[in-house]
């Protein structure tokens, strides 16, 4: 018997992933189409960064010790507002997962023949769709405002890789608390405690250098804290990196990773 052609197999070790991404793909598709249907999600949800821009950056930019943060405290806080958007966004995604099951909905998707593993993938990558637009509204007000951003393509791009993965991040980790919690009501609880304590415990609204030695240890091993350096270091036309901005993308990926491989463990028992 002849050896199948070298173009052959390359053929059929490129249909299974090609099937995989069509998979993932669709369950994303499903849940922007949802956004296209709900503008105004979109809208109300930019009301808040556009007031922490307004009012909460005007203010304190007078508190002392906050302006020298960098050339203005305004500069300084744009890339947080942005993480903090993509952490309120993804941090509630999984109540999607709920009202679907509710719906009938997961049901559905898990007697399909996609991995799982391409269910939560696809979602995370839906998540992002809402980060993004989250990122532009946030891009127009900061320029407004007068903040002194880099528009450089590579630099934007960069910016895009982090609220992608970011909100893959938190989006899973949303998930797996859907998976755990089961019920609106309880999810909406944890949701609201988890999320405050990761925002205020990061570097988003003010320097490492002026937090007590207990909040700096816990800013360092905090996810949001390494997407808000790296945005910094992108967003910003003199930007610079506390951690490196190798390590930021290393630490999302890897903490992303591991929730997605732990939220496709959990999924199907959010049936149960």
């Amino acid at each position: 018997m002849t050896d199948m052609p070298a173009n052959t197999r390359a053929g059929a070790g490129m249909a299974p992933a090609l099937a995989y991404l069509t998979q993932m793909l669709a369950v994303a598709d499903a849940e922007i189409v949802k956004l296209r249907h709900d503008p105004m999600d979109l809208v109300s949800r930019a009301v808040q960064p556009i007031l922490w821009l307004l009012l909460f950056g005007q203010v304190m930019a007078h508190v002392r010790g906050l302006g020298a943060a960098g050339p203005s405290y305004l500069d300084f806080l744009a890339p947080g507002v942005l993480a903090q958007s993509v952490l309120f966004v993804a941090i509630f995604y999984g109540l999607s997962a709920i009202w679907e099951r509710d719906l009938g909905v997961l049901h559905r998707y898990l007697v399909s023949p996609a991995p799982r593993s391409a269910l939560v993938l696809g979602k995370a990558l839906a998540s992002s769709a809402r980060g993004l637009a989250q990122s532009l509204v946030i891009y127009v007000c900061a320029a407004l405002l007068g903040v002194g951003l880099a528009f450089d393509a590579v630099r934007i791009a960069g910016v895009v890789a982090l609220v992608v993965l970011a909100s893959a991040l938190f989006s899973t980790f949303s998930l797996i608390i859907a998976c755990l919690v089961k019920t609106r009501e309880r999810f909406m609880g944890v949701g609201q405690f988890l999320t405050m304590p990761i925002f205020f415990a990061s570097n988003a609204i003010y320097p490492t250098t002026i937090m007590p030695p207990w909040l700096q240890a816990i800013a360092r091993v905090n996810p949001l804290s390494y997407e808000v350096d790296g945005l910094r270091t992108l967003m910003l036309a003199d930007g610079r990196s506390q951690f490196g901005l190798p390590l930021d993308y290393a630490v999302l990926l890897v903490i992303a990773a591991g929730l997605a491989a732990v939220a496709t463990r959990l999924y199907p028992r959010l049936t149960e």
